[in-house]
């Protein structure tokens, strides 16, 4: 008898997990890394991506992964009956770094596509539905960005920082690049990424240097905070 066949995802997270996450000096990933009793790193990295599921849209996660990530593939089957998991394994070699790992996984992807990475959590009222209220915007600006402010340029030198703007109630990207060398320009740093089907094919450019961010214009959706628990020391 056949198997029925999963549901067209109404839309789909890029989670990349090939990292080696070098500063994190512990013998697990560091996205296994326990908070509290029973939740890991991941679990709240994934928390907005659950909600999705739990507002009735059908979920593709498509998990990039490394030989080195067989815990953290084997962790997330947890999930096989709220997300539709899809795994790819990414080769260094022919698509290296993180902009690798989302070219990776889009072949894989369908409908609208967030990029949501296994390190950084998303706090404050609200956070929960971040990347949801983030969906919802990218049918007009076709980008959306859920974002923290910060003023500290230490931090906004590790992240994907962003210099954002307010008119007519609606906060938007005026400029944004990743990792920046000087980050004086900049007031808020993204966690997470959505896109239209559309436009995903440059989803790679987010965090690709030396080349225009296709994040510029999109709208940002501010949370409290945003922790990037790569740059924590097991």
């Amino acid at each position: 008898m056949q198997r029925p066949s999963a549901p067209v995802p109404d839309v789909s997270i890029i989670l990349p997990c090939a990292g080696f996450g070098t500063r994190f000096k512990a013998p697990y990933s560091k996205e296994l890394h326990c908070l509290a009793p029973g939740v890991t790193v991941l679990d709240r990295s994934l928390e907005a991506v659950v909600e999705l599921a739990k507002s009735g849209l059908h979920v593709r996660l498509v998990v990039v992964f490394g030989t080195h990530k067989l815990d953290t593939v084997s962790y997330l089957t947890r999930y096989a009956d709220t997300l539709q998991l899809v795994f790819v394994h990414q080769d260094q070699s022919f698509e290296p770094d993180l902009d690798g790992a989302i070219r990776s996984a889009l072949p894989m992807t369908r409908g609208p596509v967030a990029l949501v990475l296994p390190d950084i959590v998303v706090s404050g009222p609200g956070s929960a539905g971040s990347l949801f209220a983030a969906l919802r915007h990218v049918d007009g600006a076709g980008w959306s960005v859920v974002a923290a402010e910060e003023r500290d340029p230490g931090t906004l030198g590790q992240m994907g920082a962003l210099a954002l703007v307010e008119g007519d109630g609606v906060v938007t990207v005026e400029a944004a690049t990743d990792k920046p060398a000087d980050p004086a320009a900049f007031n808020a740093f993204w966690g997470m990424v959505a896109v239209t089907e559309e436009e995903a094919h440059r989803l790679p450019d987010v965090v690709r240097k030396g080349v225009d961010s296709p994040l510029v214009g999109a709208v940002a959706v501010l949370v409290e905070g945003i922790v990037n628990y790569n740059t924590v020391e097991g």
